[in-house]
Order: C-alpha cells, then sequence, then structure tokens
C-alpha cells in the first residue's frame, strides 16, 4: 500500500492516462482508475504511453466515484480542480494521500468539490486559459507530495554515460 496515490475519475484520453501510469511506475504512487472509462484498458495508445512500466505498477479499479469512497473510508483525499481557491502547494501531503483529479472535457463533479472546499486545491495559471493537460497536473501534483517528503524513496542524483562527474 503505497502513500501517494494517484485517483484519475472517469478520465477520458488513453495517452494521458499512459503518461499518468509511467508517472506512477517512476516514482511508486499508486493508480486509482475510477470508471466509466473513455477507453479500453488494452487500447494501443495506452500501452504504448506507458508501456514498458505497466507491469510495475499498482492500480486499482473502481465501477464509480461512490465504490471508490466506500473502500476508501478515511481516505485523506485532494480535488485538484481549476475553481479551487486554495494553491496546490499549501496543501499538507503527509501520510497516505490520494490526489483526485477529473475527467478531461469537465474536471471532477462540483457536488463532491463543493462538499470538500477545504480540500480542493488548484495549480496557477494564467486566467485567459481554461486548464492544463491531466497528465502535466499529475505530475506537478505528485512531485510536489515527495518533494514534501524530501523524495524519499526516489533517486536524487543522475550519472552521465561518457563522462563522470567530480
Amino acid at each position: 500500500m503505497n502513500d501517494i496515490n494517484i485517483v484519475l475519475v472517469e478520465p477520458e484520453i488513453p495517452q494521458n492516462t499512459g503518461n499518468i501510469a509511467r508517472t506512477c511506475a517512476a516514482t511508486g504512487a499508486s493508480l486509482h482508475l475510477v470508471k466509466p472509462l473513455g477507453f479500453e484498458i488494452d487500447d494501443r495508445k495506452l500501452k504504448r504511453a506507458g508501456l514498458d512500466y505497466w507491469d510495475k505498477l499498482d492500480i486499482t479499479y473502481y465501477e464509480n466515484l461512490d465504490d471508490f469512497f466506500d473502500k476508501n473510508p478515511d481516505a485523506n483525499f485532494f480535488c485538484f480542480t481549476t475553481k479551487a481557491k486554495h494553491i496546490y502547494t499549501d496543501a499538507d501531503y503527509s501520510g497516505r494521500v490520494f490526489l483526485m483529479f477529473g475527467k478531461e472535457t469537465r474536471g471532477l463533479p462540483e457536488e463532491l468539490l463543493f462538499a470538500n472546499p477545504d480540500r480542493c486545491v488548484r495549480i496557477p495559471m494564467r486566467d485567459t486559459l481554461r486548464s492544463l493537460n491531466l497528465s502535466n497536473s499529475v505530475a506537478i501534483a505528485v512531485y510536489e507530495a515527495f518533494r514534501q517528503r524530501g523524495f524519499e524513496g526516489l533517486r536524487p542524483d543522475g550519472e552521465l554515460t561518457k563522462y563522470r562527474w567530480d
């Protein structure tokens, strides 16, 4: 059971979910997919975006949002939305957290947002644009959660292939 969990509610674009799966595999975050999905899991585009990492994922599927909350009754969740009044960096992502994202065309249900205003966070952006790409938003969020934890469990350094750092 991972402490950082990415929840995609009714994702529609397979390439986004594939990219998010790759981010989850690279960080060790768990991926939670809430149906209905706008694609089949065996979709070529989905697999192509994260194919060599698919076997390294911890994925859980849910029939709907009620099913997710029934199976995670004490979930410490944060709703990422353009409609929030709080900035995502102000939230505390310690402990076991669920970072929730809605479908590409509509986001998370407004009923969920209205019922949980203190759990709604926003990634700042220019006023004239609708939103960031879903997979980019997830990457920003998951790396903020890891940054707050000192990037625990992630390799902090890299190596050159032809040269050596002194």
